[in-house]
């Protein structure tokens, strides 16, 4: 087993959550009334003037690749030059953004940018475990429903192929992702669950610094990207056969992967949303 029982059991458990605040948060956006005018699933505008950028589904997956791309790039000139201020802007802007956009799915615009301001105040400036992680399962939902109206499923699962595939490179092969998620884990301004082991004054005098277990933000936001987009043809509630698979698969990667290994996660998680998107054809 990579982690312990109990880490491997919260990483699974909050990934999951992740994934069906995320979906509830995408259903919320879906409108009514334009669904029935369309013929099909429509959103209604995002909060605080945003707009989703005017693409058909081809399109849109350009841009995502596009914009990890140019993202992972900008990155990783951040780490060389050592400018972790830049990063910590970065971070809160897109903590504070993601957050009230989800929040504003379930309460009025104004108190919900008041909250994610305060919840990115505290994730940057007064980061916790507890406040860290239970921001992550929230923040997905946000980014989801900017680019979940722009696919289709078609796209949807190249683009979840595309990402695996570049996971296990960026992992196996050139390994700039651990690079990224050992940065990002000793700034504590990590994208992703983050879990440190408890340790005694002793062991930690062993080692050099306590072991940390990680779960990137991609492995949350692209699988529930697919979600939302497969929910918009089956409905909300076949759609959770998705997360529920995707968590089964992740679990799996964890219990049979060994300690002190690295492992892209999105392989074998979007094995688990394919899998569970066969499962809705039987629903």
């Amino acid at each position: 087993m990579k982690h312990t029982a109990h880490i491997t059991g919260v990483l699974v458990v909050f990934f999951l959550l992740s994934q069906l605040i995320g979906l509830a948060v995408i259903n919320s956006y879906v409108s009514r009334e334009l669904t029935v005018q369309a013929g099909k699933t429509a959103y209604s505008e995002l909060p605080y003037g945003i707009e989703r950028p005017e693409a058909p589904p081809l399109a849109a997956f350009a841009f995502i690749v596009s914009v990890i791309a140019t993202g992972t790039v900008l990155f990783l000139l951040l780490i060389k030059f050592k400018k972790n201020i830049l990063w910590k802007a970065w971070y809160f802007f897109a903590v504070t953004l993601a957050m009230s956009i989800s929040l504003a799915a379930f309460i009025q615009q104004t108190a919900a940018l008041v909250l994610g301001l305060a919840f990115g105040i505290l994730k940057v400036f007064r980061p916790s475990v507890a406040v860290h992680n239970l921001t992550e399962v929230f923040i997905y939902g946000g980014l989801a429903i900017i680019f979940v109206p722009m696919l289709n499923i078609p796209i949807a699962v190249v683009l979840l192929l595309a990402i695996s595939a570049y996971d296990a490179v960026a992992v196996w092969k050139t390994k700039h992702m651990i690079k990224l998620a050992r940065f990002q884990a000793k700034s504590k301004m990590f994208a992703g669950l983050m879990l440190p082991y408890k340790t005694s004054g002793t062991e930690k005098a062993r080692t050099e610094k306590s072991k940390t277990a990680v779960l990137g933000g991609g492995d949350m936001a692209f699988p529930l990207m697919f979600a939302g987009v497969v929910m918009g043809k089956v409905g909300f509630v076949n759609a959770l056969v998705i997360p529920a698979c995707a968590a089964i698969a992740l679990f799996l990667l964890l219990y049979f992967g060994k300690k002190d290994r690295f492992y892209p996660a999105m392989p074998f998680i979007t094995a688990g949303c394919l899998a569970g998107y066969g499962l809705t054809f039987l629903l």
